[in-house]
């Protein structure tokens, strides 16, 4: 069962129970744009306990806002009982919450295009905030006073360039000039919420107008607060030159292609970053123009192809030669290289591991690491080939470190 008739199979089963009961948000603009929806919500007039006697299987995970989980059909499916809320005292959660009706919800939510619900049943569009207007202008709009949508959640200042970037949709000037002002209000929201929203924005095609709309607005200087001048501008141009389709990290090192690798990395720690995407922003930064040598040995162009991270980096030089005006034929001849190398001749096996090496002589520490790394790169070189070259490579390796 798909998430959508999971959705619909709720709604029925509220109808049949004598309660209202609405697709909301997202997937209603989505179906209203011809768009795929990821998800259904469901909103409804049932309060959580009446929700909850009409499901065999459900989770109380925010019955204090109204919210509760229906598992169905293997999906699980947000139903949320119609609502005010007011307060925000912390710029997130509000101070209270009260049931309440469609109209009264929908004026709670963030913008116009996500306000609307959409009946299943009927096949009707409920729009109490003038939604499909804003559709059809491709317009995007908080729905009432923006001071006040964005003082109940800062977050919602970049889900507005994460909105204008997905839909490629205009911000409303009132929109726009509430961000302008808010922006540095960002900072007081979780680190690991603004990584999310801008994990979507740098992993969008249209990454680079997003960015440019971090910058105009404020946000950017706001999170990274050395973003700015030329580097920053060579980042925006970076970008603009990636594939269409590139992940978070790939993107990330674009963005920063402008400055220092510490200096970026010190920037990237602040989003809480897992160590995985530390580690693969780390390598695409350090290793900028490595790919630029065309004739590397082929040791080492074998030792870069090891990291997962090896065709990202290719991807990057390439964006940052374009970005520079200059030629990338030398990433041609190395794309070339790397593609005529058979995959298991990029990591072979050691031909002698370390207890080996000593039982040739070598002293256990630093030697044997010493003699280990030297020999890989002799057997990526292509010079050993079999055990008995390997040993024979080790005791003239070892003889001449031994008589120094």
């Amino acid at each position: 069962m798909s998430n959508r008739d999971a959705a619909y199979k709720v709604v029925r089963q509220l109808h049949k129970e004598g309660y209202t009961a609405l697709f909301a948000g997202g997937c209603v603009r989505d179906r209203l744009l011809n768009r795929p929806a990821k998800d259904y919500d469901v909103v409804t007039d049932a309060v959580p306990e009446q929700v909850t006697k009409c499901f065999r299987r459900t989770l109380q995970i925010g019955a204090q806002f109204g919210v509760v989980m229906v598992l169905t059909g293997g999906q699980q499916v947000e139903v949320a009982t119609f609502r005010t809320e007011g307060g925000y005292q912390d710029g997130r959660h509000p101070d209270y919450v009260e049931f309440g009706s469609a109209t009264e919800d929908a004026s709670r939510r963030d913008f116009t295009v996500n306000g609307m619900f959409y009946d299943p049943i009927t096949k009707e569009v409920l729009d109490f905030v003038n939604g499909q207007q804003d559709l059809k202008k491709k317009v995007l709009r908080t729905i009432g006073d923006p001071d006040e949508r964005f003082a109940e959640d800062y977050l919602r200042m970049l889900r507005a360039v994460r909105f204008a970037v997905k839909l490629q949709f205009s911000i409303d000037p009132a929109t726009w000039s509430a961000i302008q002002k808010h922006a540095s209000k960002i900072t007081g929201v979780s680190a690991e919420r603004i990584a999310a929203e801008l994990e979507q924005i740098l992993s969008h095609p249209n990454r680079a107008e997003g960015v440019q709309l971090l910058t105009d607005s404020g946000l950017a200087v706001a999170i990274f607060d050395i973003y700015r001048g030329d580097s920053a501008i060579f980042g925006k141009r970076v970008l603009k030159q990636l594939p269409k389709a590139v992940d978070f990290p790939l993107s990330m090192a674009a963005f920063w292609a402008g400055f220092e690798t510490k200096t970026a990395l010190d920037q990237c720690k602040k989003l809480k970053l897992s160590n995985d995407h530390l580690k693969h922003i780390r390598f695409l930064l350090q290793k900028r123009d490595v790919l630029l040598d065309a004739e590397m040995p082929i040791s080492k162009l074998k030792l870069l192809m090891h990291e997962p991270y090896f065709w990202d980096l290719l991807s990057l030089q390439k964006t940052i030669q374009e970005a520079k005006g200059e030629s990338d034929q030398p990433l041609k001849q190395i794309r070339k290289r790397a593609m005529d190398i058979d995959e298991k001749d990029v990591r072979p096996a050691p031909l002698l591991n370390g207890h080996e090496l000593m039982s040739l002589g070598a002293t256990p520490g630093p030697m044997v690491g010493q003699l280990s790394q030297e020999m890989y790169i002799a057997q990526l070189e292509g010079l050993l080939k079999t055990k008995a070259q390997a040993e024979a490579w080790c005791l003239n390796w070892l003889g001449r470190h031994k008589s120094s």
